[in-house]
C-alpha cells in the first residue's frame, strides 16, 4: 500500500481499509458517475453539491454552469474543495444492528480547484467528461459551440490528495454473538441498465448505437 500524500488525507477510521495506490483510486473514479463536491461559500458556511465529473491522467474534471453562484466561488482564482465517489456494493446484514455495514468503494479527493477558462482545454476537457459517461458518444454527437462552451464552468481537481477506502467481506460480528439464532450474511448489490428508450422527438429511424445497446456503465 502506497503511503498518504498528506496528513488531511490520511484515512484515521478503519485505516486498514484504506489505499493511496493511484491504481485503486482511478479505478473507483473510473467507474463512478457522481462526484459529491464540497465547498464554502462566499457566505461562510459550507455546501455539498452532486457534480458530473470525469478523469483526465491524474486530474478531476467537475462540469457545472457558469451561472451558478456556488461554482462562481471558484473563480478566485481557485477554491478548495473536497471531492467524494462512493459506489456501493452490498448490504452486510450482521448478527447485532450495531454491526450492521456496507460494501463499499470510496474516494476521497482534497485541494484546489482550478477552473478551465481556456476554450480548445474546455472542450477537450468535456470530451473526457462525455467519454466517461457514455464511452464512443464523442464520434457521433454534435459538438458544444463557442457560446455553449462559455456557458459550462469546467473546474480541474489534481488528484494529488486522493485516497481510496474498500469494505469488502462477510459481517465483523462480536465472538459472543456468532452462536445467536440470528441470520448473517450479505446482500450484493449490482447495478442494471435498462434498454434505451427513443426519444419521441426523433426525426430519423435511427437505432441505437452499439455503445448503448446494452449500456454498460462508465
Amino acid at each position: 500500500m502506497a503511503e498518504a500524500p498528506s496528513d488531511r488525507s490520511t484515512v484515521k477510521r478503519y485505516a486498514e481499509r484504506a489505499t493511496y495506490d493511484r491504481a485503486a483510486v482511478h479505478a473507483v473514479l473510473d467507474a463512478g458517475l457522481v462526484a459529491h463536491v464540497g465547498l464554502r461559500t462566499d457566505r461562510g458556511y459550507p455546501v455539498v453539491i452532486p457534480m458530473v465529473y470525469g478523469r483526465r491522467g491524474g486530474e478531476l474534471l467537475l462540469h457545472g454552469s457558469a451561472a451558478s453562484r456556488l461554482l462562481r466561488n471558484a473563480r478566485v482564482p481557485s477554491v478548495e474543495v473536497c471531492a467524494t465517489v462512493t459506489l456501493v456494493d452490498g448490504l452486510v446484514v450482521a448478527r447485532s444492528t450495531y454491526n450492521t455495514d456496507l460494501l463499499y468503494r470510496s474516494v476521497v479527493v482534497i485541494g484546489e480547484a482550478i477552473e478551465v477558462r481556456d476554450l480548445d482545454e474546455k472542450r477537450h476537457g468535456l470530451e473526457a467528461m462525455v467519454d466517461h459517461l457514455i464511452p464512443g458518444r464523442n464520434a457521433d454527437a454534435r459538438q458544444p459551440t463557442e457560446k455553449e462552451l462559455r456557458s459550462t464552468m469546467l473546474l480541474r481537481l489534481p488528484l494529488t490528495e486522493a485516497s481510496a477506502k474498500v469494505r469488502t467481506g462477510w459481517p465483523i460480528d462480536e465472538e459472543e454473538d456468532l452462536a445467536l439464532p440470528v441470520w448473517a450474511g450479505v446482500v450484493p448489490f449490482r447495478t442494471v441498465y435498462d434498454p434505451p428508450l427513443p426519444d419521441p422527438d426523433l426525426v430519423h429511424p435511427v437505432e441505437p448505437p452499439p455503445y448503448l445497446s446494452p449500456y454498460a456503465g462508465p
